[in-house]
């Protein structure tokens, strides 16, 4: 059997390897896919020290785009060699959740190449949880979208992260004209969320992050988008106890947010952004912030605020991204930031984690 490159995580391992394995044959209601680009995402080996990646030896990665190279039996309308992005969400397609657009809920809901959220029995996370950080990748045929003429499968490989930011965005249920507050907005999801504003009627940002430097290079992405920005570096350094980002906030919006898009994953800055948003704001959080809420209850009921966590998106969410990257409406060839070769992956995986140098959005090309 022919082998291919794999960057694979093994039981007790803190670090994946290079391995060189079988490559994938597809079953009778699989394609294969030929890999041009997957994408890195800077949590992956942290749930993978959690235990949340649940079947192990496995192939990492969740984001990948390439060219079907096999196709099962019992595959309708598909063809070799058309350009597809892999959906990773695996749910039963079933149940009240994924029957009404809230697929990531589903009790099965795991994603390829990743973690799984749920206790039951998970038997396509079973089957198909080995990912795209390979030359090729095994999927169900149902989760591949054909990708739209004249976006980069680069781009393809990043509609997963982008599609995230829409949902946070429609989980923030936004009024017209809104002023939005995006924290981790140099990061991935920071960064998406800023490129979608517009398609959401944010009319104002306000950008957070630890460096004043590299949310400096962000707020270029907002356009036309009116946007301020704080830099967690240069608030005092007792700011976590004063609420000194709270009193940052106010100043640009003394009013109040209309929504906290969260995507900080520890300390003090979700609760102190969520007590600057406006009477009926929301905070969505989608940073896995292990940190409690600061905020008393009778603050959450007085100012109406609401509080959502979301883990992940749709697959009508991602649907939506690649209509809007079809139309272009929507360019994010600029979030790309680097570029790895496969034989590289390893080095990947750290630069996405120690982000010694500012990193938007990073894929692999084998």
């Amino acid at each position: 059997m022919t082998e291919m490159l794999a960057l694979r995580a093994d039981q007790g391992s803190t670090a994946p390897k290079l391995t060189k394995i079988s490559m994938p044959e597809p079953g009778p209601l699989d394609v294969v896919v030929k890999v041009s680009a997957a994408g890195m995402a800077p949590g992956m080996m942290a749930l993978l020290a959690q235990g949340a990646f649940r079947h192990l030896p496995t192939t990492l990665g969740h984001e990948a785009a390439g060219v079907i190279a096999a196709i099962g039996t019992d595959v309708p309308a598909w063809s070799i060699g058309q350009r597809v992005r892999v959906h990773p969400n695996l749910n039963c397609r079933d149940c009240a959740y994924c029957r009404s657009d809230r697929d990531m809920m589903c009790p099965q809901q795991a994603m390829i190449g990743h973690a799984a959220f749920g206790v039951v029995d998970m038997p396509l996370y079973a089957a198909y949880h080995d990912g795209g950080l390979a030359e090729y990748v095994r999927v169900p045929h149902w989760l591949i979208d054909p990708v739209p003429d004249g976006v980069t499968l680069d781009v393809a490989a990043k509609v997963h992260d982008l599609a995230n930011a829409v949902r946070a965005f429609k989980c923030a249920a936004l009024p017209p004209a809104s002023t939005v507050v995006i924290t981790a907005a140099t990061g991935t999801m920071g960064t998406s969320a800023v490129k979608l504003a517009p398609f959401f009627g944010v009319s104002r940002l306000i950008l957070v992050g630890r460096s004043a430097e590299r949310l400096e290079a962000v707020k270029g992405l907002a356009g036309h988008t009116p946007t301020e920005t704080i830099a967690l570096e240069e608030l005092h350094d007792d700011w976590p106890a004063a609420q000194g980002l709270t009193r940052g906030l106010r100043r640009f919006a003394p009013d109040g947010a209309d929504a906290v898009l969260d995507f900080i994953p520890d300390g003090a800055a979700t609760s102190q952004a969520a007590a600057a948003l406006t009477t009926g704001g929301s905070l969505v959080h989608m940073g896995a912030n292990r940190v409690p809420l600061a905020l008393p209850m009778i603050a959450v009921m007085v100012n109406c605020w609401r509080i959502i966590g979301t883990r992940a998106c749709t697959r009508n969410d991602a649907l939506e991204v690649l209509n809007l990257l079809g139309s272009g409406a929507l360019d994010v060839e600029d979030l790309i930031t680097h570029r790895f070769p496969l034989a590289q992956a390893p080095e990947a995986v750290a630069a996405v984690q120690n982000r010694v140098d500012p990193i938007w959005m990073a894929v692999v090309n084998p």
